[in-house]
């Protein structure tokens, strides 16, 4: 009750909340829930499952400045989880403090929210995650004479006493959610949680590849990751080196926005997200913007249905991030969203069309004139001559003439081709191969290839959409397509809803180089076509072109639009699967895709080619 002569309303004002609170009545029906409850329902928010538990203590390890962290793992968390780092470590009251909700040392005030630079900053996951489990905590400070371990058990502390440790810390999480039984029912077997923990681990490693780790799993002997590496030497330990080989590295800064990682070349793309890592000023974290920038820049690349292989570090002024929309901090918003979003979409593009997949000196894909690994006997470059090699090699480059073919050496065996002529640098980077044999065709479908890295499968439709796809773009950009005149003008007569659209589309189509004109109700007058399509039906080309720029639309934009249109053209005006083509039609396809900007798929995201490399076939034959 307030002091006499108050009233309630000034007593109510002058009060905390929380003091306020214990004034409450016992007969409210409106109560302050005890402290261990408000811990369980903290936990259910930040803890979920054990590689929630692991992804925070692996923060905190990273925020302490450690440059060796150690992961141990039983029963898929359920058991344990425990990380040991030898960063800066705590002494006794820091280490209490440490484990009580909202206490941290990466904020002090409101304010610096908006700044943050940690991975770690409301000081609640460790107070939470000793709630819901059987806790220990140990660490030194580098100068303290001894260290300090401090139990929980459900939340209540059970023993703080000094003991001798190295400097850093350690944390065990063991019998995760022993207190919260319906939490617990709801974890998965033992494999998955274990394979959540494993993605979590990876996420960190690739996130700081300047940091050793290790991960030990059930007691076996741990996955090692040597520190002081950087992001491709991290990748190639753990994806190996057959990932590193297909990956186009990103390095771009525009508008206050470095973008720097590695993009999947696009047969490497799934039909999930598990090859697909984002971070974010060093978080791993994810937002929607960065979804929707690396579905742009791959359209048209790959499937629609598919996600590519993608390892993307976004830094910006962490003024311009809010990280603390989401209790588990994996999602982030940014506040200048068009600086960001052009920056990451320009990236990826200008990765994925200005470089080939890096070839580096310590891969096993054999060279040009070097011998397979495994196959020490048989070197590229002396293949015996049978009929079954007599096709030249090609140099991948335009410009060059083609390989006049093999000349035989001493032993009677075929010598490798002449060096490439000079060519453009540009023209280099963008082919996946930089010289190749034509074997023949599979089924009178697929062509075979041989190139300096293995063995390549083409699909020759898809492989004229791409080329036919580029070289129209590039002219209608460059100012205007080149148009064919036809000899004899085409009369197309069309459906009442096909006419309209090709009616509405005019101008565009004029622009684009169909020489199109009304000729009557529903009929047209077709008197050239884009030199690309020329030789193809008029009739198909202009409705299907007509149709897309309607579906397109603007709410795609003119460019996108007429991408989709020029698209669907290729795609008509493309060799048909099963067309006979000669040895020269094929050599010059496969010379023509080496020169586009994006050899691996068609314009609608169609693989091209399928690439089976040395180290896959000698693995497939038990080389390995």
């Amino acid at each position: 009750m307030p002091p006499r002569g108050v009233n309630l309303p000034q007593f109510l004002r002058s009060m905390p909340l929380c003091a306020y609170a214990r004034h409450v009545s016992s007969a409210s029906r409106i109560r302050v829930l005890p402290p261990h409850v408000v811990n369980k329902i903290a936990a259910g928010e930040v803890v979920e499952r054990p590689a929630s538990v692991l992804k925070e203590l692996l923060e905190n390890s990273i925020d302490a400045g450690a440059g060796r962290v150690n992961v141990t793992v039983a029963e898929g968390g359920r058991r344990l989880v425990s990380v040991a780092d030898d960063g800066c470590g705590m002494g006794r009251d820091d280490a209490l403090l440490a484990i009580e909700p909202h206490a941290t040392s990466k904020i002090r005030d409101v304010d610096d929210i908006e700044h943050i630079g940690t991975l770690g900053f409301r000081g609640e996951a460790l107070a939470a995650v000793a709630s819901v489990s059987r806790f220990r905590l140990v660490s030194r400070a580098e100068g303290d004479a001894a260290g300090v371990e401090v139990v929980v058990s459900g939340g209540r502390v059970q023993d703080v006493r000094e003991t001798g440790c190295p400097r850093g810390t350690l944390i065990e999480v063991r019998d995760l959610f022993f207190n919260v039984p319906a939490r617990r029912k709801f974890l998965r077997s033992h494999a998955t949680e274990l394979g959540r923990l494993r993605s979590a681990y990876i996420e960190q490693a690739l996130a700081h590849p300047g940091v050793a780790m290790s991960l030990a799993v059930d007691g076996k002997d741990p996955d090692v990751l040597p520190g002081g590496a950087d992001l491709a030497e991290r990748i190639r330990a753990v994806f190996g080196p057959d990932m590193i080989q297909r990956l186009k590295p990103i390095e771009s800064e525009s508008g206050g926005v470095r973008v720097a990682g590695f993009a999947g070349i696009p047969t490497l793309a799934r039909s999930d997200r598990s090859e697909q890592f984002v971070f974010i000023n060093g978080r791993a974290t994810s937002a929607p913007l960065i979804a929707h920038c690396i579905r742009e820049a791959y359209r048209g690349i790959i499937a629609p249905d598919t996600y590519a292989s993608l390892f993307l570090f976004v830094e910006t002024d962490p003024a311009e991030v809010d990280v603390n929309v989401h209790p588990t901090k994996r999602e982030v918003r940014f506040r200048q969203t068009s600086a960001v979003r052009d920056s990451v979409i320009e990236a990826i593009r200008r990765a994925l069309s200005a470089s080939a997949p890096p070839r580096t000196a310590t891969a096993e894909q054999p060279k040009a004139g070097a011998v397979a690994p495994g196959l020490p006997e048989l070197a590229i470059t002396n293949l015996p001559q049978s009929r079954a090699f007599r096709y030249p090699r090609l140099a991948a480059f335009p410009g060059d003439p083609p390989y006049a073919g093999p000349r035989a050496g001493a032993a009677g065996h075929e010598e490798g081709p002449a060096a490439p002529a000079d060519v453009s640098g540009d023209a280099k980077r963008h082919s996946p191969w930089s010289w190749c044999r034509v074997l023949g065709q599979v089924g009178g479908l697929y062509v075979v290839l041989e190139t300096e890295d293995g063995l390549v499968l083409m699909d020759p439709h898809a492989a004229h959409e791409r080329v036919l796809f580029e070289t129209f773009m590039k002219a209608v950009d460059s100012g205007g397509a080149d148009v064919q005149r036809l000899l004899i003008p085409e009369t197309v007569a069309l459906q009442p809803g096909d006419a309209e659209r090709v009616r509405k589309s005019m101008a565009e189509l004029n622009r684009l180089g169909f020489g199109v004109s009304e000729f009557g109700e529903n009929t047209f007058i077709a008197d050239a076509l884009p030199a690309a399509f020329a030789g193809v039906g008029a009739n198909a080309i202009l409705v299907e072109t007509a149709r897309q720029l309607e579906q397109a639309g603007p709410r795609a934009g003119p460019s996108s639009g007429r991408e989709e249109a020029i698209a669907r053209a290729a795609c008509k005006a493309a060799v048909r699967a099963r067309d006979r083509l000669s040895l020269d039609e094929i050599e010059r396809l496969v010379v023509d895709l080496a020169a586009a900007e994006m050899p691996y798929t068609c314009p609608h995201g169609r693989p091209t080619m399928v690439l089976m490399g040395f180290r896959e076939l000698n693995r497939k034959f038990g080389r390995e």
